[in-house]
């Protein structure tokens, strides 16, 4: 295992930030973030009162392996916070070598820190990949709950 860090994303990482997301993309197999959105998510994440979080794993040459982005959501039921887990993802050319479970147990580190009651997320069905690395860190799908969703980005490009 190489020595890696997890940094906060701030300005001077966010082009190595934004590359990753880019990749993210390509992996999905989806468009990635247009010039707009791409403004959008430096100022959600590096502006004055950030709404997000993210995290990038970096190598000693100072290289981005990988990435995390979090916010907060609430249990009502719980009365405790929710730490959300949008995004994690490590470049190919650094998968096996423990940085997702580094960045996975930094959101896990950052949701025990805030006091969260849980930790949520998503994945695409067709990703083995991610669901079998989260169903070896004990988590397990939730059958019962059904994903929905209203686009209000028509107007945004």
């Amino acid at each position: 295992m190489l020595p890696v860090e997890i940094v906060p994303v701030r300005r001077e990482h966010f082009a190595e930030f934004f590359a990753l997301v880019v990749m993210l993309a390509e992996y999905e197999k989806l468009d990635p973030p247009s010039d707009e959105a791409r403004e959008r998510l430096m100022h959600d994440i590096c502006g004055d009162s950030p709404r997000i979080e993210a995290m990038l794993a970096i190598d000693g040459q100072g290289k981005a392996l990988g990435y995390a982005i979090t916010l907060e959501t609430y249990s009502s039921f719980l009365a405790l916070p929710t730490m959300y887990l949008e995004d994690i993802f490590v470049r190919e050319d650094a998968r096996s070598l423990g940085v997702g479970s580094m960045l996975f147990d930094a959101v896990i580190a950052l949701g025990r820190e805030r006091g969260c009651g849980r930790v949520d997320w998503q994945v695409l069905d067709w990703n083995k990949l991610a669901r079998d690395f989260y169903e070896r860190r004990g988590a397990a799908p939730m059958k019962e709950w059904m994903l929905y969703r209203i686009d209000l980005t028509a107007d945004l490009s």
